[in-house]
């Protein structure tokens, strides 16, 4: 059996008030429309995710609203300790889902680094290593469980950014 990642960075937030707490940003003009592009992409390719594990940041969480637009029946869990992550506190995350495909919403600079962690080798793009808002990896692993994948386990399968879209 094989098990399929839709790792998906937020996409661009506002920074018009100073005084809003990070956490709480909202997506500005241009990530409110990516989110939605990138969403319709992923079900145009077939990779709906059957459970989304989502920082409690409000850009991750407007990303993920925008993004499953495209597919809303998906089980959706919101996790505080998504925000900011390391790699490994998001691999613990992973390690916990449930579902053949599984969409993660998440933040730079961990996510990079996540993603690359992950993957036997790195996606032929030239924004993977830095990967810009709302860029979104697809990655499969051999695997029957979630719990059974560790990094350097995973095989790209696509990488995309809101750039490369029509």
């Amino acid at each position: 059996m094989s098990l399929t990642l839709v790792l998906i960075r937020h996409a661009k937030s506002d920074w018009d008030d100073p005084l809003l707490d990070d956490h709480d940003r909202p997506l500005n003009t241009r990530g409110t429309h990516d989110a939605p592009r990138i969403g319709a992409w992923l079900a145009a390719q077939g990779h709906v995710p059957l459970a989304a594990h989502v920082s409690t940041a409000r850009r991750a969480v407007e990303t993920w609203d925008g993004v499953a637009s495209a597919f809303p029946d998906v089980k959706v869990s919101y996790h505080r300790r998504l925000y900011h992550a390391p790699p490994s506190a998001m691999l613990h995350v992973l390690n916990d889902a449930a579902g053949a495909t599984v969409a993660m919403v998440g933040h730079n600079p961990g996510i990079a680094e996540f993603a690359a962690r992950l993957l036997i080798s790195a996606p032929d793009h030239p924004r993977f290593a830095d990967y810009p808002t709302c860029a979104t990896l697809i990655a499969r692993f051999d695997a029957d469980d979630w719990s059974d994948v560790g990094f350097g386990m995973g095989t790209a399968v696509d990488f995309i950014t809101p750039h490369d879209l029509p």
